[in-house]
């Protein structure tokens, strides 16, 4: 959420579910963190490869017991637990990457907007407050990413984010296994970074060079949770998988955000969602998992099917299925040794001018056929 700004009918304030903000003691997370995620069995789990955590948002929260953020984090207030640790260990249990989201910004702070008044010519806030934190968040949990946010206001010589990058690739404990976005200073998107952002719900129009992530949401209007959030503003499960293949198949991750309560619980709604997904993947993942792009990303008759690859292997994954029940795809060039498989039962079917079609029992938000020799 952004404090501060009115969107329709909509007023964004981070500060709104803040962990004992609302001065009600003993308020705050509540199961032990990890537990929706192992709770919701296989078809949850075996969605994710890696979970990012928002270990301090701009308003300066953190989310483990910061050295530098006195009775403003979750050991001294709210839930008194470092939430930071106990979902990496719960996640680890389970074999997922774990990321850091970290904002190198405060709105509030009066180091940051002192720095801020001086037009970023001194780094009081940068010394004392964001790089202390960044060190001892690398130092305490060991993360597998670290993905930087708040940093567009000063260049990367006010964050000193070459220094600590190279102490993180060089000296760190991490030092061979981390990777980062590229949200380093001013400028820095999408031109600097182990992979590239480049912006909110960022998506290319054709294949990238470098290696990016899309970062969605599923609530469309926020990051974090909101008490009048209606069902309308929730992305549904046909998008949510279009947006998925769409990023896979042009060379991306795909990073879907929930914004959980205060109490550290996700919404039904949202659990919905990411089962959905999880399903969809349970019967299509191997044609997500570990894929590349094809030399071609998008079938050129239509925008409802996409492409990626393993070696040899080619998947079509199709968000749509025609109303005359025959697919069409004119960039598999099909040899004697064609070989084609569905997660579903195909027949053959006369496709016209020569191009071989097929009929398939479609699940409820497509499917995926797979070729070899093509």
């Amino acid at each position: 959420a952004w404090w501060g700004q009115d969107r329709g009918s909509v007023r964004w304030d981070s500060r709104e579910n803040i962990p004992g903000r609302e001065g009600r003691p003993g308020t705050g997370a509540q199961s032990r963190c990890g537990c929706p995620w192992s709770a919701q069995g296989q078809a949850g789990r075996g969605m994710s490869q890696y979970v990012v955590l928002t270990t301090k948002h701009h308003e300066g929260f953190t989310n483990w017991g910061s050295p530098v953020s006195w009775n403003w984090n979750s050991v001294d207030t709210g839930p008194h637990r470092d939430l930071v640790g106990e979902l990496g260990e719960a996640l680890r249990e389970s074999n997922l990457r774990y990321g850091l989201y970290h904002s190198l910004m405060e709105w509030f702070n009066p180091l940051y907007l002192a720095d801020k008044q001086n037009d970023f010519k001194t780094q009081s806030f940068v010394l004392k407050k964001t790089m202390p934190e960044l060190y001892d968040l690398v130092l305490k949990y060991k993360p597998d990413l670290i993905w930087s946010d708040g940093d567009w206001e000063a260049p990367d010589s006010y964050w000193n984010s070459t220094s600590f990058l190279a102490w993180l690739y060089n000296d760190s404990p991490v030092k061979d296994t981390v990777v980062v976005n590229d949200r380093w200073g001013r400028g820095c998107s999408c031109r600097h970074g182990g992979f590239y952002n480049c912006a909110d719900k960022f998506r290319p129009g054709t294949l990238p060079e470098h290696k990016w992530e899309m970062c969605s949401s599923l609530d469309s209007l926020s990051w974090g949770y909101r008490s009048n959030m209606s069902l309308p503003e929730v992305m549904d499960e046909t998008s949510m998988i279009q947006e998925l293949v769409q990023t896979v198949s042009l060379g991306g991750n795909y990073l879907l955000n929930v914004g959980p309560t205060k109490e550290g619980v996700i919404v039904p709604i949202f659990q919905e969602r990411l089962l959905a997904l999880g399903r969809w993947l349970g019967t299509n993942g191997e044609a997500i998992y570990e894929s590349q792009p094809w030399r071609v990303q998008m079938e050129n008759t239509t925008d409802t099917v996409w492409y990626t690859s393993k070696g040899p292997v080619v998947f079509a994954i199709f968000l749509l299925w025609p109303r005359d029940n025959v697919l069409h795809l004119s960039s598999p060039i099909a040899s004697p040794g064609t070989q084609v498989r569905a997660e579903h039962t195909l027949r053959a079917s006369g496709g016209g001018k020569g191009q071989p079609g097929f009929v398939q029992e479609l699940g409820d938000w497509g499917g995926v056929m797979v070729f070899t020799g093509v």
